[in-house]
């Protein structure tokens, strides 16, 4: 039986309940949605006791106001935009107990752009499709489709555990110039040759028309061959479309399910996490790796996260 968790006294600019997505529903036109930073949600469910594929709170930039209602185990991860309860700051990356009548804030972004908030037990919203995933493009999932309001009453299984921290090896580190690893094509022929060279060889500046959708880049235009309109197919997450005007648009989690612009490359899965903390202005350069070497770096992050999970059962 759940309970009454937290009140919402301020919502934020955009705080919504993610898990890991609703995956398989793509040949449908549904998004697969979810976290961002699927590593931070990921970090904080393990920090309170959670499953990985737990439900917690994404925070956007501004983050909201929370009392507790119950005590609950709880951990912030992912951008540092200083939480305070009872307007004293907490640490990150480190779970704590929020007892009832706490209140929880924000003040203003030191680093990143999402934080996320794990709380033991999970958060209890309806599963649409398999998933606990807010989709606000489809208005479905989370609390109706949409992100959280003041007055709203979070529900959950409230649990309090032994406080646990993550070690400083672990914590990324995000910054204003970042580098994201990517693998080239799939439509590479519809690209001039120096055009390829120009996208692994320039900085690129994150636009302030990105959002959970896309994030639309600005810097050298890429110019395409015969056009850069395709035969629509599946868009995966990561994929960098490239429209006529040359100017490359990251797609993220709450991408349209296909497109018709030729795509140069896309972000390989384990850098997507920091590509979600760049906020709007950051700067951005490509290196290509192989998909031999970025299937690689998905075991080594599988292994982390199987090897914690052990140690926190």
């Amino acid at each position: 039986m759940t309970e009454p968790l937290l009140k919402v006294l301020k919502p934020g600019l955009q705080t919504t309940v993610q898990d890991l997505g609703r995956t398989g529903y793509q040949q449908y036109g549904i998004s697969p949605s979810g976290a961002l930073d699927s590593y931070s949600l990921q970090m904080a469910n393990l920090l309170v006791g959670n499953p990985l594929y737990e439900a917690g709170l994404e925070v956007t930039v501004m983050g909201p106001s929370l009392e507790a209602l119950k005590d609950v185990s709880m951990a912030i991860c992912g951008g540092n935009l200083q939480p305070m309860v009872n307007k004293k700051k907490v640490s990150m990356w480190k779970s704590f107990v929020f007892r009832k009548g706490d209140i929880l804030s924000f003040g203003k972004v030191e680093s990143g752009a999402r934080a996320y908030i794990g709380f033991a037990g999970g958060i209890d919203v309806p599963l649409v499709l398999g998933s606990k995933s807010t989709f606000i493009n489809g208005t479905m999932g989370g609390f109706d489709g949409r992100a959280l309001d003041a007055g709203d009453i979070v529900q959950g299984m409230p649990f309090v555990r032994k406080n646990r921290f993550l070690h400083k090896d672990f914590i990324p580190e995000y910054h204003a110039q970042i580098e994201i690893r990517v693998i080239l094509g799939p439509h590479l022929e519809k690209f001039h040759p120096d055009a390829i060279k120009r996208f692994l060889s320039n900085e690129y500046t994150i636009s302030p028309q990105s959002n959970r959708m896309g994030y639309r880049l600005a810097g050298p235009e890429l110019n395409h061959i015969d056009g850069a309109d395709i035969i629509s197919d599946a868009i995966p997450a990561g994929g960098i479309q490239v429209p006529s005007n040359g100017q490359p648009i990251i797609l993220m989690a709450e991408r349209q399910t296909t497109g018709g612009y030729a795509r140069i490359a896309t972000v390989i899965s384990v850098d997507l996490p920091l590509l979600a903390q760049a906020k709007p202005g950051t700067k951005i350069r490509f290196a290509g790796i192989t998909i031999e070497e970025a299937q690689e770096l998905y075991r080594k992050q599988r292994k982390l996260f199987k090897v914690l999970s052990i140690v926190s059962s």
